[in-house]
């Protein structure tokens, strides 16, 4: 089993940044792609990003964060973060990583291994 818990989230104006951490417990996160997601109050939850296990020559981004957000992983500590730059109120949500050994159902949303409990931004106008 994994338990993955992501930290660092809270509430940043507008243009600001905050750095998500996701931090595996249990067992290695060794082969396992990490994505992560959000849910806005009222929609349903939705892919930001991904990474697969080698890494950086490896991301995936949803088209509304590219550019502004950046996935990065830490085998060592594993550890997978989001740096979050340019903010936008329609950033706001809670925001959750995910692991699988697929990283086609990652970037599918379907069915994953794995889910954190959640951080919540919010970002103010």
């Amino acid at each position: 089993q994994v338990q993955l818990v992501e930290s660092g989230g809270g509430m940043v104006q507008a243009g600001g940044s905050l750095r998500l951490s996701c931090a595996a417990s249990g067992r290695t996160l060794s082969g396992y792609a990490m994505g992560w997601f959000r849910q806005a109050p009222g929609k349903e939850r939705e892919f930001v990003a991904a990474i697969s296990w080698s890494g950086a020559s490896n991301t995936y981004y949803a088209d509304s964060v590219k550019g502004r957000f950046t996935i990065s992983r830490d085998n060592a500590k594993n550890t997978v973060y989001l740096q979050m730059n340019s903010l936008k109120p329609e950033d706001t949500a809670v925001y959750y990583c995910a692991a699988d050994y697929n990283l086609g159902k990652i970037l599918r949303s379907q069915g994953l291994d794995y889910w954190g409990q959640g951080t919540q931004v919010t970002v103010s106008s």
